[in-house]
């Protein structure tokens, strides 16, 4: 199984990149997937995305559809498009520290 080292600590990861247990989110996992997107900086705007994701697997056991983060955050597509360049389902989903959602390429 591959990992990722960042600031002293080691995430097993699947072959994308993705966290394999989310329970092993934490700052520092937050940190390393800012530097994957080349972000200055992680936002308000950035968490509110993480924790509408993150409740939302909680609940339904998968990451929500764009539409409904764009709905549920207010945030037009474009708007989470400029918070993660790569994307909602590859650059939101890993810095939530959620599996790669399906159909996300």
């Amino acid at each position: 199984m591959p990992t990722v080292e960042h600031n002293g600590k080691v995430f097993p990861v699947t072959d994308d990149g993705f966290l394999t247990d989310s329970a092993l989110w934490c700052p520092e996992w937050v940190d390393h997937v800012r530097d994957l997107e080349e972000l200055d900086e992680v936002t308000e705007d950035h968490r509110e995305l993480m924790i509408i994701l993150r409740d939302h697997h909680e609940k339904h056991g998968h990451p929500p559809k764009v539409k409904e983060m764009t709905k549920h955050t207010g945030f037009k597509l474009k708007h989470i498009y400029e918070l993660f360049p790569s994307g909602p389902g590859k650059g939101a989903c890993k810095m939530a520290g959620l599996p790669k959602p399906d159909g996300c390429v």
